[in-house]
């Protein structure tokens, strides 16, 4: 495929650096001020503003999100056919920070446990870098930087940023997620599945409750729960092709505060998590009349409150050659591994249904560092990874606008 032009890459590289120290304290200062899902007011002001000031026209889509078109220059474009989408997530979460970091988050109970304020200073940095180009007269494609608020919630962020347009014109999107499992200088990346689908699943058992001493006289929902709990997993196992990755994990179970009375309503809340597409569409199906054909001998009302609420996120094949031929050049050959899949959802995959892309992990683990995870309050990141986070990102957009346009879609 084309491959951007040294010198081109160089001035990317030269302007990065430059961005780096400025980078580095916009990523701590997102960092100091966590909103979480819908509030991101304060985080996408300081986008705009970074933005205004590079020259660009960003624009507000709702009350939180922030886009903004970086037109191609260079001669002989067509900018009504490339379009190359960036993509970031503003939103913190409802978790209190215990890193002790002198950059730690001021608000008390919400942190950026998740990563998402180096995602946004990586496509902020990317941005800037790639408007330097397009001001000197050297950007090959259009780009546009996508800063979307709640992904953490569903439904969130993809989906109200689908509904007002903000794909249009886009041929293809790119994302990066931090991965404390790697270190720092290190991209995870695969074809295909690379997080599950995820959706919420309420149940709720109701009957007129009665005395633990006649449980005959009565709908048991304590019991009938515990019979969900034990069996629904097991028929998804034997209705759905295990190769699909299907999982069905239960996080609360509510019911009762006696121990002699059968109460009249319990409440199970789960999570459906499935990596196939076409196993993820027929899944919720089967579980919803699973449920039900389980609880049907005990005589209690059931409702399943089953909400869709997010895909898998599905790598394109060439999209991933596209961000590894950007990320070999970042972190060299050995940089670049195959990662596993990950059952956890990103709303990220709502993208990927319209246009072909991809999402690599980012490395952001000091090395030495004892293991973390993501949605931890002791989550702490090797912040070189926002620099090469950014650079990934902008030799993507390049790589990616100078191949043939993709003809597949997921």
């Amino acid at each position: 495929m084309p491959t951007p032009a040294r010198a081109v890459l160089d001035r990317l590289d030269t302007v990065l650096a430059e961005h780096g120290e400025r980078l580095r304290d916009l990523r701590r200062e997102i960092h100091r001020h966590p909103e979480i899902a819908w509030t991101e007011h304060r985080t996408s002001a300081l986008v705009r503003t970074e933005l205004e000031r590079a020259g660009l026209t960003p624009r507000r889509v709702g009350a939180t999100g922030v886009v903004c078109d970086i037109p191609a220059s260079s001669a002989g474009h067509d900018p009504a056919r490339r379009l190359i989408g960036l993509r970031a997530d503003l939103d913190a979460l409802p978790i209190p920070e215990e890193t002790g970091l002198p950059w730690a988050s001021q608000v008390p109970g919400l942190s950026h446990a998740c990563g998402h304020d180096v995602h946004t200073a990586s496509v902020l940095g990317a941005g800037l870098a790639l408007a330097d180009l397009a001001a000197r007269g050297e950007l090959p494609v259009g780009v546009r930087l996508v800063f979307q608020p709640a992904e953490e919630v569903q439904p969130g962020g993809a989906d109200a940023f689908l509904e007002q347009g903000v794909l249009e014109g886009v041929e293809q999107m790119y994302a990066l997620h931090c991965d404390p499992k790697i270190e720092v200088g290190t991209i995870g990346s695969r074809i295909g599945s690379i997080t599950s689908a995820s959706d919420p699943i309420r149940v709720t058992l109701r009957s007129h409750g009665g005395h633990t001493s006649r449980p005959h006289m009565t709908g048991d929902v304590v019991y009938a729960l515990g019979q969900v709990i034990a069996q629904a997993s097991g028929v998804l196992g034997r209705r759905m092709d295990p190769r699909a990755g299907v999982n069905l994990t239960w996080g609360s179970v509510q019911a009762g505060s006696a121990s002699n009375a059968i109460p009249t309503s319990g409440t199970l809340l789960g999570t459906l998590r499935v990596l196939d597409v076409a196993a993820w569409e027929r899944a919720g199906d089967v579980l919803d009349r699973a449920i039900e054909q389980i609880v049907a001998p005990y005589g209690v009302e059931v409702e399943v409150d089953h909400v869709r609420g997010v895909p898998p996120t599905v790598n394109e094949e060439g999209c991933v050659a596209h961000i590894e031929e950007a990320a070999r050049d970042v972190v060299g050959e050995d940089g670049v591994h195959l990662t596993e899949q990950s059952l956890g959802g990103e709303d990220f995959g709502w993208y990927l249904r319209r246009v072909p892309g991809a999402m690599v992990r980012l490395g952001v683990r000091s090395p030495g560092a004892p293991m973390t995870d993501l949605h931890r309050a002791d989550l702490v990141v090797d912040e070189r990874a926002v620099g090469i986070g950014a650079g990934v990102l902008a030799r993507t957009a390049l790589v990616a606008g100078l191949a043939p346009a993709p003809t597949v879609r997921p």
